[in-house]
């Protein structure tokens, strides 16, 4: 066949979704290669595709700009050299050696941009890829009428995202550490509003509260560069994603990587930041916690050596501004636990004011995992005020607690997911609390309680223990008239019941299965 000329017009898409064709190309490839393997495959060509358009865009535009110079890698975010364009790749698409040429192209990126180095993968010549099987997926993004627009970024990046969340979902447990649900992420976001100010994730994983955050400031007519973006991680592979990301979007930050982790070597000891989101993983034993112990951080308390929930807890908040909020995920547990100390850990954070709000989200949200989770809403100053964005009310000595567990759809056999409804009920009703608006408790649902009401729950914060239970609507039929009605009903139920075992035990006879009593 003879190679794809990149001076043909590019043919409409297909009208079955790009994500639907990218992931069945993605599934030629399953049972030769791990879904780790091959989301890097996927992943890497969605973002050299990315980076050629912008490319070819911004040279355009210096190629109308008077006394522009297009071979001036400094006019551009990021400098794709002849090798790693796509018109290249695309000619190449039927190379028996098209995997070596795809390495050859993401290491002349590396070496050209400082920001790339070290992130992109360089898996494409191994002898798992076959060269149709690459050459696929190259026409796929190929045959796409992109533009070089906003538009066409969006749809990279929404490709970028879905990739991440069908691979995780393969990889269980191992794929849930790295990749948040998206439900999950925006009711942090929707919640803690990070329009302005320092955003940290100390363990950032691909970047999912980032992205996420850059939508909430669209959405309200902030302004992206409002907010500095910081963040940790400790698996390498993940740390890659979430550069890779971040630069798919244009957004910029300051990651860090080591191996010891946040908890063990923080690349940011001195810094506080005003909007922090954070899932860090759950119920970890293995996070060094015998070489912290007299760690500054431990403000409530010196976590135990098994868990580092309480470790991550401090940290977080150790690391908030005066006026600054942080939003955590966590398991179930670390409500209510009082092992290794962290009931008395707990109770110093609830009687120091560090607590914000509590809610207990559905379980199944998580891939892998059935673990249910609960979301902690950490606030340095619930005394009120401005902080500002918003003007908040006094809420020393209160806690709100939200018990969502009742909320969300199943979306597959296995998981939930909170709808955008149930996303805005959750930060609506938390937003009104804390700005003193049209709020007010819902049984079975929110309840502002005093400290002293926790105090007599012997701090525990789960939120089922505080809304108490939903209520009932009535009918509005007098009691006198409906209990003669529903015992009819049950008179009714029992002769059905009666009627239908003689009818069972009827049929066995008839099958020579007699002699049931």
């Amino acid at each position: 066949m003879p190679p794809r000329s990149k001076d043909k017009p590019a043919k409409e898409a297909p009208t079955r979704s790009l994500e639907a064709q990218l992931w069945d190309a993605a599934n030629g490839m399953r049972g030769a290669v791990p879904p780790s393997d091959y989301m890097h495959v996927a992943l890497g060509l969605v973002f050299l595709r990315y980076l050629s358009i912008a490319f070819e865009t911004m040279k355009m535009t210096l190629c109308e700009t008077p006394h522009a110079d297009t071979e001036d890698a400094d006019e551009y975010q990021f400098w794709v050299p002849p090798e790693a364009r796509w018109s290249r790749i695309a000619d190449a698409a039927r190379s028996p050696d098209i995997g070596k040429q795809l390495d050859d192209a993401m290491r002349a990126l590396e070496r050209d941009n400082e920001d790339l180095k070290g992130i992109l993968p360089k898996i494409y010549g191994s002898q798992y890829f076959s060269p149709m099987m690459l050459g696929k997926l190259i026409d796929i993004f190929t045959n796409l009428n992109l533009k070089g627009k906003q538009e066409d970024f969006d749809l990279l990046g929404r490709v970028y995202e879905f990739f991440l969340g069908e691979f995780s979902a393969l990889q269980g447990k191992g794929g849930g550490e790295q990749y948040t649900p998206r439900c999950v992420v925006s009711t942090l976001v929707e919640m803690i509003e990070p329009l302005q100010g320092r955003v940290y994730d100390p363990c950032c994983g691909t970047g999912g509260f980032y992205i996420m955050s850059e939508r909430f400031i669209k959405a309200h007519a902030g302004r992206i560069g409002d907010i500095a973006i910081y963040g940790q991680e400790r698996n390498p592979e993940t740390y890659r994603l979430a550069r890779m990301n971040l630069a798919i979007r244009n957004i910029s930050g300051v990651l860090r990587w080591n191996a010891e982790g946040t908890l063990l070597k923080d690349a940011f000891p001195d810094m506080r930041f005003s909007s922090i989101l954070a899932n860090p993983p759950f119920n970890i034993s293995d996070w060094s916690g015998e070489l912290l112990r007299s760690d500054a951080r431990w403000k409530f308390g010196v976590p135990p050596v098994g868990n580092a929930n309480f470790a991550w807890l401090q940290h977080i908040y150790s690391h908030l501004t005066p006026d600054g909020f942080g939003g955590v995920v966590l398991a179930n547990g670390s409500m209510s636990s009082n092992s290794g100390g962290e009931g008395e850990i707990r109770k110093a954070m609830i009687e120091g004011d560090a607590v914000d709000c509590m809610v207990a989200l559905p379980n199944q949200l998580f891939f892998g995992t059935q673990i249910p989770v609960c979301l902690w809403i950490l606030a340095r100053n619930k005394g009120g005020g401005d902080n500002g964005s918003r003007t908040l009310r006094n809420r020393k000595g209160e806690i709100l607690f939200l018990d969502a567990r009742k909320l969300g759809h199943m979306v597959s056999r296995t998981n939930k997911e909170l709808s955008p409804e149930d996303v805005q009920k959750l930060a609506g009703t938390y937003h009104a609390w804390r700005e003193g608006r049209d709020y007010q408790d819902i049984a079975g649902f929110c309840k502002s309680a005093t400290l002293d009401e926790v105090r007599a729950h012997s701090h525990v914060l789960t939120p089922g223990r505080y809304v108490g239970a939903e209520d009932i609507e009535d009918d509005g039929d007098p009691f006198e008239e409906k209990m003669p009605r529903l015992v009819a009903e049950l008179n009714a139920q029992f002769a059905e019941s009666a009627k239908l075992e003689q009818q069972i035990k009827a049929n066995l006879k008839g099958l020579g299965l007699g002699g049931c009593s």
